[in-house]
């Protein structure tokens, strides 16, 4: 009896270590991720990496195979400081360190530089960077999490002259590939819709004092100012506005649409308008459950980019499974031709450039010192 107890005991100790083997034997497969994790923008890099954290700890709960071998996905995160030189440097990091794909960066600046490292590697990238120039480069490794700002800055432009009645209009950047960009092209809507630029001013993307620019629009007496760029430069701007006497709306886009903003600007943000790529959280149609998990795994809600963050790495991975190949240039064409519903929209796909299909814009109102939404616009 002794003995066959015995056995019995051998035998399950020898299932369970080879269980445990067939566990470590799972491949991993690196993917990278880059934002700025320190500086005044960090809390826009954390927000993105908890998304991209949440759905690869999702899916290797999944036990995913790919070519009839189980696979562990793993993030090899780094800190760009949202500095382009440095954003480079990480980039070639990444790629001699083997990653089979990269999620990031979010900085249009650091993304464009970066993304010709990638691209020369073949190493397809999914990044937050909202600026054209990102996917009009010709490379066939750029796919966007968010809208371009060509859609963003068009619709707010248009929104601000025909909805919120605005004519006289100031426009002020931080010199920026996104901040410039997004500028560009809200002027451009702005104009078309039979708006006035009456004086368009840049700074840069560490100011905090913007009095002499101020000054010189008040002579200008717009009715709005619309400014490109984050919102630890947007809040000492609406306080300096509103300290001025100057009496006009502030205008943004979604890097201004954070807690942070509203803390910095106090009772001058209230009045201010910004825009956001995509529906408020509680109208994705993922935007529920999305937000009971990550509260589960990070005690917080979400932010502004973590969703849209979580399907792009969704999409990655989805790609790899369906190409049952790691390998980027097998499962490249078929991210290309991604076609899945996602926590921001009913179908997440993207164009011939990277670009979302299906995108939309929301605009939001400070209003006693809560963002309210005003309207969207687009979207699927």
């Amino acid at each position: 009896m002794q003995s066959k107890l015995t056995a019995s005991a051998v035998a399950v100790a020898g299932l369970l270590a080879f269980g445990a083997a067939n566990a470590q034997q799972a491949q991993e497969v690196k993917l990278g991720f880059a934002a700025p994790l320190t500086g005044a923008q960090a809390h826009y890099g954390k927000d993105m990496q908890n998304g991209i954290q949440l759905a690869v700890d999702e899916y290797n709960a999944t036990k995913p195979t790919i070519d009839g071998k189980p696979v562990k996905f793993v993030l090899q995160a780094e800190d760009d400081q949202a500095d382009p030189r440095q954003g480079s440097l990480v980039a070639q990091k990444l790629v001699d360190n083997g990653i089979k794909g990269m999620l990031g960066h979010f900085n249009s600046g650091t993304t464009i530089p970066a993304s010709r490292i990638y691209a020369q590697a073949g190493i397809p990238e999914i990044a937050m960077a909202t600026a054209p120039e990102y996917t009009k480069q010709g490379f066939k490794t750029t796919f966007r999490m968010m809208t371009s700002d060509i859609q963003q800055g068009s619709v707010v432009g248009t929104f601000a002259v025909k909805k919120l009645g605005f004519k006289n209009i100031a426009i002020v950047d931080d010199r920026t590939a996104y901040g410039q960009g997004l500028a560009d092209e809200f002027e451009k809507a702005a104009k078309a819709a039979g708006g006035k630029i009456v004086r368009r001013e840049f700074a840069n993307d560490k100011a905090v004092d913007f009095r002499a620019i101020l000054t010189n629009l008040k002579r200008s007496n717009p009715d709005v100012v619309f400014y490109g760029g984050a919102d630890a430069q947007a809040g000492p701007l609406a306080k300096q506005m509103r300290e001025l006497g100057i009496k006009a709306t502030l205008m943004a886009g979604e890097m201004v649409k954070s807690d942070a903003f509203l803390k910095i600007a106090g009772d001058a943000a209230n009045g201010s308008v910004v825009s956001l790529a995509g529906l408020p959280l509680d109208k994705m149609p993922g935007g529920a459950a999305y937000e009971s998990r990550y509260k589960a795994k990070f005690g917080a809600a979400p932010e502004t980019y973590s969703p849209y963050a979580y399907d792009g790495a969704m999409a990655m991975m989805s790609a790899m499974k369906k190409a049952n190949s790691t390998d980027p240039a097998k499962y490249l064409p078929v991210l290309a031709k991604t076609s899945m519903p996602g926590v921001t929209t009913r179908e997440l796909a993207y164009d011939a450039q990277g670009d979302l299909k299906y995108g939309s814009i929301t605009l939001y109102k400070v209003a006693d010192g809560k963002w309210t939404v005003l309207e969207t616009v687009g979207g699927k």
